[in-house]
């Protein structure tokens, strides 16, 4: 198993991340369930999908 945590694109793909919270935070309570979950589920999923792929045996 390979570390993700080293990669680069792990820890920008992480940032990208922190950032949408910060952003959607000031967002209407009313988009709380619609275009802010969206957001936040669609960038927490790019570094889940590295870590996911880490764990794999294979090198592709």
């Amino acid at each position: 198993m390979r570390d993700f945590k080293k990669y680069t694109v792990w820890e920008e793909s992480h940032t990208f991340t922190l950032d949408i919270y910060q952003v959607t935070k000031v967002f209407p309570k009313d988009e709380l369930f619609g275009l802010t979950s969206q957001l936040r589920r669609a960038s927490a999923s790019i570094p889940t999908n590295f870590a996911e792929g880490s764990g794999s045996n294979s090198e592709k």
